[in-house]
């Protein structure tokens, strides 16, 4: 598990992240917020990128130092990789700098190069491929270590539908092995399908952090009341109505007592069609704690 436990980063005047602390469990946590919120610059603390203010950064318990760092799979916001080098020899070459042996490394770099349609252009030059293709040569990179730990900056963006669906594959497998994943994403619908946890940040603080579920179950849980007749009565039953339509109408109760009374309400008024809770989707979650 990685710990991140009051980290700070000013530059000159700006304050880019303030005390931030959250826990990277094992599964994959989405690390969301606008352009500014101070994602990056965390994710390049954990990674000894950036040096911290204050704070630190622990890896099941331990202080992370260089050798701890070397387990990490990391991909950075910036494509770190090099332009006129073949797209094969660059993975191999990333594969030594992580300890594995030329064999072991073309080997697994063929296969992922495989799942990411880009076999064919193993001897290709990077440079010549697209930015897609080249953000997938980019995550080979960052697995070919076979980390204990990845970190991933906006991993899926300038992807195609079928590559996305690749990487989430991928990162899927590396879950079921006991890998942790933490990656950012301005992309809200591939975080909720694919995160067991959440951290939100805003103007360098976390907001909200915790499971999906956690994180839904946190605010007020709205309610939608449909019956066989009209529903204009409950603009004068003294609860919130946010929305009547018709036979149906949205609620915002204030609790599970408020909740039964109103159902006995309706109950006595004609035929209850559906009452239940409404969820809120992430995207609404994320607009309500970054206001």
């Amino acid at each position: 598990m990685l710990q991140v436990q009051g980290l700070a980063k000013s530059f000159g005047s700006t304050q880019a992240v303030a005390d931030i602390s959250f826990d990277v469990q094992p599964g994959m946590t989405g690390f969301v917020g606008g352009n500014g919120a101070g994602k990056t610059t965390t994710m390049r603390m954990v990674m000894g990128v950036l040096t911290p203010d204050a704070g630190q950064v622990l890896w099941n318990g331990a202080p992370v130092d260089r050798a701890i760092r070397r387990t990490f799979g990391y991909m950075p916001e910036e494509r770190g990789l090099y332009p006129r080098q073949k797209v094969l020899e660059q993975i191999v070459y990333f594969g030594k700098l992580f300890g594995r042996s030329a064999a072991g490394a073309r080997r697994d770099g063929l296969e992922l190069l495989e799942r990411f349609d880009l076999a064919d252009r193993k001897d290709s030059v990077l440079d010549s491929l697209s930015l897609g293709n080249q953000q997938r040569v980019q995550i080979a990179v960052a697995v070919i270590g076979r980390p204990e730990f990845l970190l991933l900056d906006e991993p899926f963006s300038g992807l195609d539908p079928e590559a996305v669906d690749s990487m989430a594959d991928l990162l899927r497998e590396y879950n079921a092995r006991g890998v942790p994943v933490l990656f950012s994403s301005h992309q809200l619908d591939l975080v909720e399908r694919l995160c067991d946890q959440l951290t939100v940040l805003s103007r360098g603080r976390v907001v909200a952090s915790g499971s999906r579920e956690e994180l839904q179950r946190s605010g007020r849980i709205r309610h939608r009341l449909v019956m066989d007749r009209d529903v204009g009565w409950l603009r004068d039953s003294g609860v919130s109505v946010l929305d009547v339509s018709g036979n149906s109408a949205v609620l915002d109760l204030v609790d599970q007592a408020e909740a039964d009374r109103l159902l006995a309400d309706a109950l006595g008024r004609g035929s209850v069609v559906e009452f239940a809770e409404l969820v809120p989707s992430l995207s609404e979650i994320y607009r309500e704690v970054s206001k």
